[in-house]
């Protein structure tokens, strides 16, 4: 039996200020904006190619403080390409940090697995974007 991963709640203080970030810089996709009940509101969005989504909302998990969410993780082929692509969006996004032994050459498949950035949603959501270029390819 499989068990898949679909959809993870992002904790948010401004529902409008982060689905604006999360679509206009980080590049996800929108699925749905809906309000399920009074008070309530639901942002789906999806990052290119993912099989999980983001679930942005109000009304929907008290417990769960805007900004409390960390280790987030997403996966690319080119960590530097997507760090290009995050910054010259506007997101805040770290230089490329090496998790192991130095790539020695600096070739693209040699920070597989190693090569690694950062960034936050505007509250305080923290995520890593991890290069493995053989897993993101399909």
């Amino acid at each position: 039996m499989d068990w898949t991963l679909e959809v993870v709640v992002v904790p948010v203080s401004e529902v409008d200020r982060a689905k604006a970030f999360y679509v206009d810089q980080v590049g996800f996709r929108l699925d749905h904006d809906i309000s399920p009940g009074p008070g309530q509101r639901l942002v789906q969005l999806t990052p290119p190619g993912s099989g999980c989504s983001i679930v942005l909302g109000k009304g929907m998990v008290p417990d769960m403080p805007p900004g409390s969410l960390k280790g987030l993780q997403l996966v690319v082929a080119d960590v530097r390409k997507a760090r290009e692509e995050l910054a010259g969006r506007g997101v805040e996004v770290s230089e490329l940090q090496l998790y192991g032994p130095d790539p020695g050459t600096g070739a693209l498949e040699d920070l597989d697995n190693i090569g690694f950035v950062h960034f936050s949603d505007p509250d305080g959501n923290g995520w890593s974007v991890q290069q493995i270029s053989a897993r993101a390819k399909g």
